[in-house]
């Protein structure tokens, strides 16, 4: 187990969302609220070493939800940079792990991710998320990952990492990506 207090939340909100056309999809309200900040709300209370959000485009004020930001300047690149930035400001705060989180995804609970935290039991874990069918985030890695993290390349992300690591199931409700309007409609239908 990797206590919350040792880990640093790193919450990737630069993606260029060509999928949703030219709304900014986090801006874009579920529940009277942003949909980015259902994740950062569900996360709030629990007691991370850090918080940084890594952004590009977006107006949201993450900096009053206690992240410090990190702008993305080149998006185009692939989530591959967001990480890597992400995991360069984190590591500056030695934490023993780093949670990769999607602020698109809007459903995510405290309990997964404590769950997720239970699961990592070493300085390499990868630890991931799954509804039983696809790993994906929000994923734990331990401080051993972090030079291999800094080293991504391209829109694949962590992929390889998170399908070679341990999963950890949550009900496919819980881990909703939202890349669409279409997907957003769906969301709303849930309720």
């Amino acid at each position: 187990m990797i206590a919350a207090e040792k880990t640093a939340l790193i919450l990737l909100a630069a993606g260029r969302s060509k999928r949703f056309g030219e709304a900014d999809k986090l801006e874009q309200l579920f529940l009277r609220k942003p949909l980015a900040f259902h994740v950062v709300t569900a996360l709030e209370a629990i007691p991370f070493q850090a918080r940084f959000v890594v952004r590009n485009g977006t107006n949201l004020d993450f900096e009053s939800r206690g992240y410090r930001l990190i702008h993305n300047d080149a998006p185009e690149i692939g989530i591959s940079e967001s990480v890597k930035l992400g995991v360069a400001c984190a590591r500056a705060e030695s934490p023993e792990a780093v949670l990769i989180a999607l602020a698109d995804m809007p459903r995510v609970t405290a309990t997964h991710v404590y769950n997720l935290l239970d699961a990592a039991d070493s300085a390499d874990a990868v630890v991931a998320s799954t509804d039983g069918v696809n790993p994906c985030p929000p994923a734990v890695f331990g401080a051993g990952r972090y030079e291999a993290l800094l080293a991504l390349e391209g829109d694949a992300g962590a992929r390889a990492m998170v399908l070679a690591g341990r999963h950890v199931y949550a009900p496919a409700r819980e881990l909703i990506d939202i890349d669409t309007p279409e997907d957003l409609e769906r969301l709303r239908a849930l309720r």
